[in-house]
């Protein structure tokens, strides 16, 4: 029977109560089912079913969320349950959630993907690409811990560049073991994971070279999670002159960040997660050290975000929102803090992000790049955590935790 308009608007206000601003949907069964009332869902599990993760084809092979404890366990991704449960699209871009997502560059410029040619600079030209935005990938093949997804489409940049792209996405639930050793740290008594990868490959399905003077293209995988007040994220950098490395962040993409919400040390920058405050900020590939991280301080949760960085390689794709005389001095990775575009509106979330990039895709007919970005949610006692963090991150749970406690 079909729902009235007075029933629909009911049924998108449960939806949407179903969390809050500030807090995480109950469990990762809650999630799933609220998902797949809207959408197919793929549910990723070990083969202890302690660690699961929901994934979506029709948002491109989406990793929606994740869980260390199975349907009852904490639900780590930010989902965008308003929106899903209208059933409406938005322009410009459509905000589902989702912890690992595929898109690419760059985002602004002259050679930019979401401003099309002879459009403007400006928030009511720019319009990310339905390729990544609300049409789907084939699901090629599946296990119970891994899903192959698939995808071809053209895009054109703002010089009127056209590029026919091929994409090949795995996802995949990540061994503990295996993810320890690859931290270096021995197993964490008390400790809880789940842990995850995307890798993702373009190919260039065309018959023209990807070249600097008419633009190349980027991988760029985003992760969006709940923000909260006692939320901070860490970003270790590369200590050196900005002579030799260049500066130390790139801090201004929506005006300059308020001191009280960004630090910036020689080996680590902290920044406010809190979803209150439209913030952004970038790491050039010199300073990067190919990882991420937040501290969630109210539910003890400290999650890591490493991806593939090729060594010496410097072109990577700018995304300011500007012609540019540098297009190819753009970041390797970004953290984006969500808040009112303009004083009392809506936030598009609320939601904070870690980002990862690849380089620029210069790429023969049939040449391929890859790119791989492995997130890892760790739960337990702070004591327990504190190690990782100081291991990984260089910093202790008290450091980040404090940061912006007097803010």
């Amino acid at each position: 029977m079909k729902q009235s308009p007075i029933g629909s608007a009911i049924a998108v206000m449960i939806a949407a109560a179903a969390f809050t601003p500030f807090g995480r949907a109950a469990t990762f069964g809650d999630d799933v089912t609220f998902l797949k009332d809207h959408t197919e869902v793929i549910v990723l599990r070990d083969h202890a079913g302690a660690a699961e993760l929901a994934v979506v084809p029709a948002w491109q092979g989406r990793v929606m969320t994740s869980s260390a404890g199975g349907d009852g366990g904490s639900s780590h991704g930010w989902v965008n349950r308003e929106l899903i449960a209208s059933g409406k699209p938005l322009p410009h871009m459509n905000a589902f959630g989702g912890e690992d997502r595929f898109w690419m560059g760059p985002e602004g410029g002259q050679f930019s993907i979401f401003f099309a040619p002879g459009t403007k600079f400006e928030f009511a030209d720019w319009q990310t690409p339905a390729v990544f935005d609300t049409l789907p990938f084939a699901v090629i093949s599946k296990s119970n811990d891994a899903v192959l997804f698939g995808a071809k489409f053209g895009l054109v940049n703002h010089s009127g560049t056209r590029f026919e792209v091929k994409v090949e996405r795995k996802v995949s639930l990540l061994d503990a073991a295996a993810v320890w050793k690859e931290l270096g740290i021995l197993p964490v008594k008390d400790v809880s994971m789940v842990a995850f990868a995307s890798e993702n490959r373009i190919t260039n399905a065309g018959k023209e070279a990807w070249k600097k003077e008419t633009g190349e293209l980027s991988i760029w995988i985003l992760s969006m999670f709940n923000p909260s007040p006692s939320t901070s994220i860490v970003v270790p950098i590369k200590s050196g002159p900005e002579s030799e490395l260049g500066v130390k962040a790139t801090s201004d993409y929506f005006g300059p960040v308020p001191a009280d919400r960004l630090i910036i040390r020689d080996d680590v920058i902290l920044f406010a997660a809190d979803g209150k405050y439209r913030s952004k900020i970038g790491i050039s590939p010199k300073r990067s050290k190919a990882i991420l991280g937040s501290y969630d301080a109210s539910n003890n949760v400290l999650t890591l975000v490493k991806f593939t960085q090729p060594a010496g390689v410097t072109d990577y794709v700018n995304s300011l929102w500007k012609l540019q005389d540098n297009p190819f001095r753009g970041d390797a990775a970004n953290a984006y803090n969500d808040g009112p575009a303009t004083p009392g509106a809506k936030p598009m979330g609320p939601f904070y992000e870690l980002e990862s990039s690849s380089p620029a895709a210069a790429l023969a007919p049939g040449e391929r790049l890859s790119h791989t970005q492995r997130t890892f949610h760790l739960s337990g006692p702070k004591a327990a955590l504190d190690g990782v963090a100081r291991a990984t991150l260089g910093v202790s749970l008290d450091e980040i935790k404090d940061a912006f406690s007097k803010r």
